[in-house]
């Protein structure tokens, strides 16, 4: 089977899953414990899920822009994002696929100094982000301007594995981790909300695994 074939069998499941609003086989936990949201299992590895394709970027190669509704726009190399203050945060990851992974430390620029540098404007509500393989989600712009969000490119005291989004990846705890783009590239600043990769596809637009946002519109 080809690379593009398992690509396309993974997005027909993910779809059927959507518009049966079912969660895969697995997750039963419901809710044990106030720190496990409904339908979670804790893990103790690291799974992989992408669409397939892993970019291959070496950190000269890779670059974030900021554009949209901002004052000041961005695109920086690898020396930029590593001259931006840097910050060590711990949080648990959700995935939609009901695994969850506590106590994750990461190492990045901080969300909240990203929109500083970039200024948003009053009107600005919502954001796209896109990935170099061609992945995009939405989050709303309250979200990412949370004190735990960052854009890492450390795990564990290590620099982040390519099957896990290095060299930068976002990390939106708040948010089912379908929201925290790998192999970020390019952020897009907007007025109204819009869908994303797999919110095109049936996923919820905002993905709160607290609520079970997993699939259908908020």
């Amino acid at each position: 089977m080809t690379d593009e074939s398992k690509r396309d069998k993974l997005i027909a499941a993910k779809e059927a899953w959507a518009r049966e609003g079912r969660r895969p086989k697995g997750g039963a936990e419901a809710g044990a414990g106030r720190r496990l949201p409904p339908g979670q299992r804790e893990v103790h590895d690291f799974p992989v899920l992408d669409l397939g394709q892993q970019p291959n970027l070496s950190r000269k190669e890779w670059r974030l822009s900021v554009s949209g509704l901002v004052e000041r726009p961005i695109d920086w190399s690898w020396d930029d994002f590593l001259a931006q203050p840097q910050v060590t945060l711990v949080s648990d990851i959700h995935c939609v696929t009901s695994w969850s992974r506590y106590d994750n430390t990461w190492q990045g620029v901080s969300a909240r100094h990203l929109l500083d540098v970039v200024g948003p404007r009053p009107e600005a509500k919502f954001l796209m982000l896109k990935s170099f393989d061609g992945y995009s989600t939405n989050v709303p712009l309250a979200r990412f301007a949370e004190e735990d969000v960052l854009l890492a490119h450390s795990w564990e005291g290590r620099a982040l594995e390519r099957q896990h989004g290095g060299p930068v990846r976002v990390v939106l705890p708040s948010l089912y981790f379908w929201k925290s783009a790998k192999w970020l590239r390019h952020i897009t600043v907007m007025a109204q909300d819009a869908p994303g990769f797999w919110e095109a596809r049936g996923y919820h637009m905002n993905g709160d695994p607290w609520d079970e946002e997993r699939y259908g519109s908020p």
